[in-house]
């Protein structure tokens, strides 16, 4: 469901109920690109056409989709057509078009252009767990969460979100982990990156490799900092977290999307069981990340 999360703190109120949720997401729900507009976003069901409403509740927490459609219109196919656009005035008027001609043109062009050019859509889900006042966001991008926030922000008509953070750095608990110093719960994958702090572009990647070899190890005590480490988390998931507390490349360990269990071809209870379950893990990972780096907030209590 998730392939990475960006956490944040919420502060303030949150709908308390999904379907005032989705009423709140309905002022901004998607709809399709204008023939003249490059782009546009909205909120859309995560269940598809199984369910009309806006948000998914389960266990407490509530997943909601954003999607953006934009018109793939590449600047070269602009400035082809363009060019022939410019040879046909001098042409015409025997003379060389002045800047502002150039740019009439130009915006001319393009909007000729703009309706024919090819639809993309992005989507960007989130999950909300409202008694704790957390949001997972669906990537590692802090510009395409800040874009998924600031459409939450117009709905809700206010949001304030930070970050998440604890009272010691993340870097503090992927050097444990790498160490072998492990906290409760966490276990030492098999990749990592490190990074020298005085010069950004040199980079060591390890992939497949026993990180507890020496010979690894011996990179971060010569001077290496740790930016990436992938690790397991107890029986529930694995994945790769980074020193400021992103994380890619998660998997959810036995949640194969071949085995569906007892829901058969009920695609709500589908999404029902896999909401349930990324929920779960979340909950357990950040609650075991305040164990061991401290919060000044409260734990997330397990659901």
């Amino acid at each position: 469901m998730f392939r990475s999360v960006r956490l944040y703190r919420l502060n303030g109120e949150w709908p308390d109920s999904e379907q005032a949720l989705s009423e709140r997401l309905a002022t901004l729900a998607f709809r399709p690109c204008g023939a003249y507009a490059e782009r546009s976003s909205g909120w859309e069901s995560p269940a598809g056409d199984a369910d009309p409403l806006l948000a998914r509740r389960v266990a407490g927490a509530d997943l909601i989709r954003l999607r953006t459609q934009s018109r793939l219109l590449p600047a070269a196919a602009v400035e082809d057509a363009l060019e022939a656009r410019l040879e046909e005035y001098r042409a015409r008027t025997r003379d060389e078009p002045s800047r502002r001609e150039k740019r009439r043109l130009k915006q001319q062009t393009r909007d000729e252009l703009l309706p024919k050019a090819l639809l993309k859509s992005e989507r960007t889900q989130g999950l909300v767990f409202g008694r704790e006042r957390l949001i997972a966001i669906d990537t590692l991008s802090a510009a395409r969460a800040e874009r998924f926030l600031e459409h939450l922000r117009a709905p809700l008509g206010s949001l304030d979100v930070v970050p998440l953070e604890f009272k010691r750095p993340f870097g503090d608990l992927l050097a444990r982990i790498f160490e072998g110093d492990a906290p409760r719960g966490f276990v030492l994958g098999r990749e990592c990156r490190m990074q020298d702090p005085s010069d950004k572009k040199a980079t060591i990647r390890c992939s497949d490799i026993d990180l507890a070899d020496p010979t690894v190890r011996k990179h971060v005590r010569d001077g290496m900092q740790l930016t990436h480490l992938g690790i397991e988390f107890g029986n529930a998931m694995s994945c790769v977290i980074d020193h400021q507390g992103g994380i890619g490349k998660l998997k959810l360990l036995g949640a194969d999307e071949g085995d569906q269990g007892d829901q058969g071809d009920d695609p709500l209870a589908r999404l029902d069981a896999e909401i349930a379950l990324l929920a779960g893990a979340l909950r357990e990972l950040i609650t075991a990340m305040a164990n061991a780096l401290g919060s000044a907030h409260e734990a997330v209590r397990a659901a």
